[in-house]
């Protein structure tokens, strides 16, 4: 299958998409055969919606071989075509949208930066609520946009970032994304590897607990998009009831008279770091937002996929930091609780306040363990694609292979840095958040200030090279936000010049990286549209 050109099939055609969603028959575009299905939903049910190009080699092959035997998703980074998918979106479509995201995250994961509060910043428990529920919702704001694109082009968001920078420069997008989605991963197994380890009384290492949930990470990443939303569809059910079985055990130990601690600048530092370290948790899902929602109706409201996509991620996000803030706050008034972090880490601190309830204490922290999978499987799933982008070569390898290898990195990485998970985590989310609201700043002027004025985008022409910007544009103005970036940055290993003008340290980077970049878009796409004319 060569990605240089777009397929010239049927389904392509604005005539043939209108003739096959007015028939609601089969649509061919290669081998397989598919009925046009009313919803999203119904067609995760019954199977998969294939419609792909005929392969070109043995891994492709074996990929679609894989799909007919056992519903293994063969669709990679290719466009899903508007007549294969449902022309209108249901209200259950939305409610899925909303459900995939609050089930993502109401996980482990998040009550890390909830610690980070009290912990880390030394903001008081109801400053460190009202940030980090703010920066949750903030930050849910950027995956809302990205999200939109999904149903809309039936592409996956990296092939939406070639829109607006290029096809050469969207390859740094796609690095930053397999980072993230694997640092994500890595984050993700360790954790579950900690409280496993620690429910066990180290009888079970932190190793085989993190090769554990890297294995179930796989199974479900490999069989796609049908068991994905299923899986995330119902995971969250027993994550919630957990969690508020957490709050009532440790709720009556949260030091809510807990103070923000140091001068005024030093405490208006504090408080502003933490609150952008809240959204760049939230935010960081961004450049894979739209990946799960290409086989949506391609009418599907953009209004609402954006307030679904920001309710479901923000309000789990919330919920969660929210918990880890009032565990927290304990733990710096519970020496028990202390011992238990600075042993064993964030997962025996949690096994330490489950303590109270016994064997039933440990069965919790077993569920919490198993959910942070809920959270590993759609970054697993996005890597896997960002791999595919990486070139013509790369993209000729099926998605289920990249999958393996994704695991198989993140796996190795958290078992070796097993070790220094806190100061990673931290440092790892502040970097991230930059890059990410330099290409959320560049994607909305791209799309408001010069694609509304020249008829939109052609997203037919998604593998098309000659269609694309040159992106020379856009490449200067991510450059340059990143200067912004570094001038406003305060991390252990840097602190830029204007980080430090606030008390101890102000980590200024993520409002700082976005002004430049959309400061500097905006003239130089003008430039670039007049001399170069894409």
């Amino acid at each position: 299958m060569d990605h240089n050109h777009e397929s010239d099939s049927i389904t392509d055609s604005p005539r043939g998409e209108k003739a096959a969603a007015l028939q609601g028959t089969h649509v061919t575009e290669g081998p397989h055969q598919h009925p046009v299905p009313h919803d999203y939903l119904s067609a995760v049910e019954n199977g998969l919606i294939e419609d792909l190009p005929p392969p070109t080699n043995f891994a492709q092959r074996w990929a679609l071989k894989l799909e007919h035997l056992a519903g293994v998703e063969a669709r990679g980074i290719e466009r899903v075509p508007e007549a294969i998918r449902a022309p209108h979106a249901t209200l259950g479509d939305y409610a899925q949208m909303c459900v995939i995201w609050f089930s993502a995250n109401v996980t482990m994961n998040n009550l890390i930066i909830g610690f980070l509060g009290p912990l880390l910043f030394e903001v008081g428990l109801k400053d460190a609520m009202i940030l980090s529920a703010f920066g949750a919702y903030v930050g849910a704001a950027g995956p809302g946009y990205i999200s939109s694109f999904g149903p809309a082009s039936g592409n996956r968001t990296m092939v939406v970032a070639r829109y607006t920078m290029g096809w050469w420069p969207s390859r740094i997008c796609v690095l930053f994304n397999i980072v993230i989605m694997l640092g994500y991963g890595l984050i993700d197994i360790l954790l579950s590897g900690q409280i496993l380890s620690a429910v066990n009384g180290k009888g079970l290492t932190i190793i085989v607990g993190t090769i554990i949930s890297a294995i179930v990470t796989l199974i479900v990443v490999l069989f796609g998009i049908r068991l994905f939303h299923t899986y995330e569809r119902y995971a969250f059910i027993p994550q919630v009831i957990v969690l508020l079985i957490l709050i009532g055990v440790s709720g009556p130990y949260y030091d809510t008279s807990s103070p923000t601690i140091g001068t005024t600048p030093e405490r208006a530092a504090d408080r502003m770091s933490f609150f952008f370290l809240a959204v760049s948790a939230a935010i960081a899902w961004t450049p894979s937002s739209a990946d799960f929602y290409v086989y949506f109706p391609p009418k599907s409201s953009r209004l609402a996929v954006f307030a679904c996509t920001t309710l479901g991620l923000g309000t789990s996000c919330a919920f969660t930091y929210m918990i880890g803030v009032g565990i927290a706050s304990a733990t710096l008034s519970k020496p028990e609780w202390n011992a238990a972090y600075e042993g064993g880490g964030a997962g025996a601190l949690l096994v330490a306040a489950f303590k109270p309830l016994g064997s039933f204490g440990d069965f919790c922290s077993v569920v919490v363990a198993l959910g942070l999978i809920a959270n590993n499987i759609p970054g697993t799933y996005s890597a896997a694609l960002s791999f595919q982008l990486l070139g013509r070569w790369l993209g000729k390898l099926p998605r289920i292979f990249w999958t393996v290898v994704g695991v198989v990195i993140y796996t190795v990485c958290a078992c070796a840095g097993r070790n220094h998970l806190f100061e990673v985590f931290q440092n790892f989310l502040a970097l991230l958040g930059y890059f990410v609201v330099i290409y959320i700043a560049l994607t909305l002027e791209e799309e408001f200030i010069f694609r509304k004025r020249r008829g939109g985008f052609d997203w037919a022409a998604w593998n098309d090279k000659r269609k694309m910007p040159y992106g020379i544009a856009a490449l200067t103005a991510f450059c340059i936000g990143w200067v912004g970036a570094v001038l406003g940055m305060w991390q252990t290993y840097f602190t830029g010049p204007l980080g430090k003008t606030v008390g101890f340290g102000i980590d200024l980077g993520i409002p700082l990286a976005m002004s430049f970049s959309a400061l500097a878009y905006p003239p130089l796409r003008f430039l670039e549209l007049k001399f170069v004319g894409k």
